[in-house]
């Protein structure tokens, strides 16, 4: 899940509405993320009200509304909030969007291919690792869960992005999106609960061995973090 400071900044890309009053609302009202809210209130009590303040409670942030209104927002993964033009168009992605008169605040949570392949391409020469872990584009990614992405996806952690194949691509997109659920349903507090034929399990033993070949991982620090990969898996 996202950590405290990915959670704080995201909270802070609305503060530049403070003050400023919903005059139209956009919203997906079919989608997962409004699960258990009443999307009509949500209109109904937010249009012609003014954004006073936001706060953060443990990874859930809160922004409250004149009138005595609150709206809480929970990133999840792949998850982020940003401010737009008054006049942005909402994508299939964009799942709330709160317009005022000089902006957009919007809340995003998608994730495709495309996505990844135009992320990628503007970081093209950093270290796919690195990259991995730019919340801005993969929001809730952290240390362990880069690793077990390119893992899965027989991609080497210090490989220049923009040499990424195609296939490589891909097989990272498929390996991003099966980590993340998995862990959302599975990963315990003590991180205890993935299979145990994950790499997490192994990562910080200092004689770890890959849960494919029970050959001994290698340690390196790749974009200030400690990385362990499988010279045999991963090219």
């Amino acid at each position: 899940m996202p950590e405290l400071a990915e959670v704080e900044w995201f909270r802070k890309r609305w503060n530049a509405g403070l003050g400023d009053e919903i005059v139209d609302l956009s919203l997906h009202a079919g989608k997962y993320v409004f699960r258990s809210t009443n999307t009509r209130a949500l209109r109904e009590n937010l249009l012609g009200e003014r954004l006073l303040r936001s706060t953060r409670l443990g990874k859930q942030m809160h922004f409250e509304f004149s009138g005595d209104n609150w709206l809480a927002v929970h990133l999840g993964m792949t998850g982020k909030t940003h401010a737009e033009v008054p006049d942005f168009r909402p994508g299939g992605h964009d799942h709330l969007v709160l317009y005022q008169r000089n902006r957009a605040l919007v809340f995003t949570r998608g994730f495709d291919q495309k996505f990844l392949d135009q992320f990628f391409d503007r970081h093209h020469q950093a270290p796919i690792k690195g990259v991995l872990l730019m919340q801005h584009g993969f929001p809730g990614i952290g240390n362990w869960m880069a690793d077990e992405i390119l893992w899965r996806a027989k991609v080497l952690p210090p490989k220049r992005t923009g040499k990424l194949s195609a296939c490589e691509r891909a097989a990272i997109f498929r390996a991003a999106k099966f980590v993340v659920k998995k862990s959302l349903q599975s990963l315990g507090k003590d991180f205890s609960d993935p299979p145990k034929n994950w790499l997490i399990h192994q990562k910080w033993k200092r004689n770890g061995i890959c849960p494919r070949h029970h050959t001994p991982l290698h340690h390196a620090t790749i974009a200030g973090r400690t990385t362990v990969w499988c010279r045999r898996c991963q090219k």
